[in-house]
């Protein structure tokens, strides 16, 4: 895993900058956060104080997704991978999904139940996705409180309940709203997570 860039060259303005590269790797690379949220921070930065810390910058970052309006937020957060995939995984998420851990993989039925779950939460949360910070938690125990989530029973089927059941959440009411900021934050709890990680802050 290559190291973060140095805090004093964060502020460059290249199109493939030190700050682009720190943030697609700490929250996940997406075309939003190119495209809007590099240029935004890279203008907010140029213009202030230098940064103390990374995470500060993580914190700069969310506070200015929160600005925007929420179809960018949810763009932004389809960048993070679904919680139990195993393909096309940044090194970090494949480290705390537990992606390809020969010693405790996951079992099928697992990975099978949260392709499932994951299937339903999008229908009943229209244009967003599942994001938690797992913080160490097994890919089962992801389960149990996704389910928790949604108030389903625990159970490791494959196709229960079915998909046709969950009723969705109109775009922009109070409960959707809800979960789109509970995901943003999440991603930050990630990042922030990451750094610990690389043993900086």
């Amino acid at each position: 895993m290559a190291p973060l860039p140095s805090l004093e060259s964060i502020a460059s303005t290249e199109l493939d900058s030190p700050l682009a590269l720190t943030l697609g790797s700490l929250l996940e690379p997406s075309p939003v956060l190119t495209s809007i949220l590099v240029p935004q921070l890279q203008q907010k930065l140029h213009n202030s104080s230098p940064l103390q810390s990374y995470a500060q910058l993580i914190d700069l970052a969310i506070a200015k997704v929160q600005t925007w309006d929420t179809d960018l937020q949810a763009q932004f957060i389809s960048g993070h991978p679904r919680i139990g995939e195993t393909k096309n995984l940044s090194t970090f998420s494949a480290n705390e999904q537990g992606a390809g851990n020969p010693v405790a993989p996951t079992p099928p039925e697992v990975l099978a139940r949260l392709a499932h779950l994951n299937a339903y939460y999008e229908r009943r949360y229209p244009k967003l996705v599942y994001i938690i910070f797992v913080n160490g938690r097994s890919r089962a125990e992801v389960v149990r409180v996704l389910e928790d989530h949604l108030g389903l029973e625990h159970s490791l089927s494959k196709d229960y309940p079915s998909l046709d059941s969950a009723v969705p959440v109109d775009i922009g009411s109070k409960e959707w709203l809800d979960e789109l900021e509970r995901a943003v934050l999440d991603v930050g709890l990630i990042a922030k997570s990451r750094l610990k990680s690389l043993g900086v802050e």
